[in-house]
């Protein structure tokens, strides 16, 4: 198909186009749209939303990956994108606790309860002598969380992101200078609670669902963020209906703002004239024609080894160099079950944590996530419910494993087992069954390797050190997990946020 042309290439509304359909594009879509802008999404899944979709298997609904959703609270990011857009924020029930998290050789859980109070009181039960080491890290969260709502552009790359950055500074943002170079780990350190390993274990199974790695590398001033996040007047909450209806609302506002929507489109290459994008080449799934579709500015929803991938050999040399120093994300695997009623145990939390084994890494089985579906909550049928429960796993053991199938099957079959400790999965309880892998999420998101949760939070990628949404290709814009804020719906739909505004801000001057 011949390259598409713009009629008036002087005319005044700029043309956007969005690669991928995740939350963050979606979001970015949706602002842009709603501002004026000719938008345009291409999607090369049937369904939109990402790692934050859901799929059907014999009545019952199934999230993809994401399972909980932080921002919906008055002033939370979710809330001020629905609130410009002029839509109603999808119905939700509180997480109370947030987690409930399972020690090896423990059959009571930590609680990390919404109530701050109750918080406080759980955890100097749970962990005697450490309730200066969290009030740090409740002071740190405190300055940040202020910083981050003023809007500053991290990291800034240009006069007017350092001023965005310069506006939002206080006398208290200062505060957390001292702590810029500093890691959770040598927090705990500072305060004689290394050698607590419960209270360390505990840390790293916790932030390892947020950054992707330990206490020992996330960079402090993002622990304090993620550590804090679920108590009020933030928090977490469980979406009525799926995680689906987040990215059905953002594709339903673009659709009445004029914008457009394509579910089984690939974008295989961005298309470079004069350093900056012109068009990219769009491929049909389902028919394979490919043809340029035009843009004044690229939005591209898609990992950073994605887009370097789409650039080719256009990619700014020192831009390609450090995404290859990048140390490789984790995958997950996953096993979805729809089960009876029966098997799920009385005042179960909707999602719980836990480590088998001490001296286990934290994945590969030996440490699952769970998540638990509500009675009523539109996940599943009357008298059922869905157990989601993801680990983390090495993507590159199922890249290059000769019997992919077998290594599925002990992962599932090992999963259901560990699981069965807890719920009463006996083979009469199971109703469905069916599990995902690294190469999975590759397929349907198309994410590189099938790696998930974005840039890992270290001190050299996390905020002022991380990769911008404002790439080295003016117009070029990334969004996503890999840029800050980081992973999480809450986190992509921020970084989205930022985009639009360096859009508009572009497109004023």
């Amino acid at each position: 198909m011949a390259p598409l042309m713009r009629s008036d290439p002087s005319h005044a509304v700029p043309t956007v186009v969005v690669i991928g359909a995740g939350i963050g594009g979606l979001s970015a879509a949706a602002l842009l749209a709603k501002r004026g802008y000719h938008v345009r999404v291409f999607e090369q899944a049937m369904v939109p939303g990402g790692c934050a979709s859901t799929f059907r298997r014999r009545g019952f609904t199934f999230d993809v990956g994401a399972t909980q959703v932080a921002g919906l609270e008055p002033g939370g990011i979710h809330h001020q994108i629905f609130s410009e857009l002029e839509l109603e924020l999808p119905a939700a029930e509180p997480c109370d606790p947030a987690c409930a998290v399972f020690l090896p050789g423990e059959s009571t859980p930590i609680h990390v309860w919404r109530d701050p109070q109750q918080w406080q009181t759980e955890r100097q039960r749970q962990f005697p002598g450490s309730e200066p080491f969290w009030q740090k890290l409740g002071e740190l969260f405190s300055y940040s969380w202020r910083f981050q709502t003023r809007q500053p552009v991290l990291p800034p790359r240009n006069v007017w992101d350092t001023w965005q950055l310069a506006s939002a500074l206080r006398p208290d943002t200062l505060l957390t200078v001292p702590y810029t170079f500093s890691t959770a780990g040598q927090l705990l350190k500072g305060y004689g609670l290394d050698k607590n390993r419960r209270l360390k274990t505990f840390l790293d199974l916790q932030l390892k669902l947020y950054s992707q790695v330990g206490a020992d590398e996330t960079a402090l001033l993002y622990a304090a963020t993620a550590l804090g996040v679920s108590q009020t007047p933030q928090g977490l909450s469980h979406l009525q209906g799926s995680m689906q209806v987040l990215s059905d609302a953002l594709v339903t506002s673009i659709r009445q703002s004029g914008g457009q929507v394509l579910l089984g489109h690939s974008v295989e290459h961005i298309q470079l004239e004069g350093d900056r994008p012109r068009f990219v080449r769009v491929r049909h799934q389902k028919t394979g024609d490919t043809w340029l579709e035009p843009a004044d500015h690229v939005v591209a929803n898609v990992t950073v080894q994605n887009l370097t991938t789409l650039l080719g050999q256009q990619t700014p040399k020192g831009y390609q160099r450090r995404v290859d120093k990048l140390v490789p994300s984790s995958g997950a695997f996953v096993v979805y079950l729809g089960v009876d009623q029966a098997a799920i145990p009385e005042d179960c939390p909707p999602h719980l944590q836990f480590l088998y084994d001490y001296d286990g890494p934290i994945g590969e089985n030996n440490s699952l996530f769970v998540s638990v579906s509500r009675p009523g909550d539109g996940r599943a049928p009357e008298g059922k419910a869905t157990i989601v429960a993801s680990s983390f796993t090495d993507v590159q053991a199922w890249q290059k494993c000769n019997d992919y199938a077998g290594l599925k099957a002990e992962y599932e079959q090992g999963a259901i087992a560990k699981l069965n400790q807890f719920f009463n999965l006996d083979p009469q309880h199971i109703v469905h069954a069916e599990s995902g892998t690294p190469r999975t999420f590759e397929r349907y998101t198309a994410r590189h390797q099938g790696m998930v949760g974005g840039i890992g939070q270290r001190l050299s990628t996390f905020g002022p050190f991380g990769f911008a949404t404002r790439t080295p290709i003016p117009k070029l814009w990334l969004v996503g997990d890999c840029v800050h804020p980081g992973e999480g719906t809450a986190g992509v739909s921020y970084a989205a946020l930022t985009a639009v505004r360096q859009i508009d801000a572009m497109e004023r001057r």
